[in-house]
């Protein structure tokens, strides 16, 4: 046995280990905290795109998705309908859904697929429903819905967002509650 370890006790030794492993991982933390924030090597010259290799797009904001949201679903309490409201981003991602009380379990994913379909394709669902008479493989493409109850929201007549409505008895009374959430962002 080693003369050091005869003069230590057990709890001695393993104190002393510990101290000694925590030294070693301060000093390996400031090494890497310093490497860290040390300043790289230059990167590389960053390609820089030309204008006509980007585009620009328009979109609503939280605040104006919420508002056309409220102002469906009021309309649909004003006839006593329970309805959820959906309203998505141009590029099909839910901005807000709201869910009225005693909106069916069915309504959520309704309202956000037909939200989509109508964003998709600039136009409202009920259109776009008489449209698979004459290509009706188009209900196969996935997170559509072609029934009435969807309406596209335009800037400068490009879609930016979609609403989409459903719960209440009929399509109709969807495209016109989601109709008049669309009509809100224009207020």
């Amino acid at each position: 046995m080693n003369p050091v370890h005869k003069k230590f006790s057990r709890r001695a030794r393993v104190a002393t280990g510990g101290a000694v492993l925590a030294v070693v991982a301060v000093a390996g933390f400031g090494a890497v905290s310093a490497n860290a924030s040390a300043p790289a090597a230059e990167p590389a010259a960053a390609a820089a795109a030309s204008a006509r290799a980007t585009t620009t797009s328009t979109h609503l904001t939280i605040d104006a998705a919420t508002k056309a949201a409220q102002a469906a679903l009021d309309a649909a309490e004003k006839e006593n309908q329970r309805v959820t409201v959906a309203v998505v981003d141009r590029n099909g991602n839910t901005i807000v859904t709201l869910r009225g009380d005693g909106a069916g379990p069915q309504s959520y994913e309704s309202a956000e697929r037909k939200a989509f379909t109508a964003v998709s394709w600039n136009a409202p669902t009920s259109q776009l429903a008489e449209r698979l008479e004459q290509a009706p493989n188009l209900k196969d493409i996935p997170g559509t819905l072609f029934l009435a109850g969807g309406v596209p929201v335009t800037a400068g007549n490009a879609p930016i967002a979609g609403i989409g409505v459903a719960g209440a008895p009929s399509g109709a009374l969807d495209e016109k509650f989601a109709q008049a959430g669309a009509d809100a962002v224009g207020r």
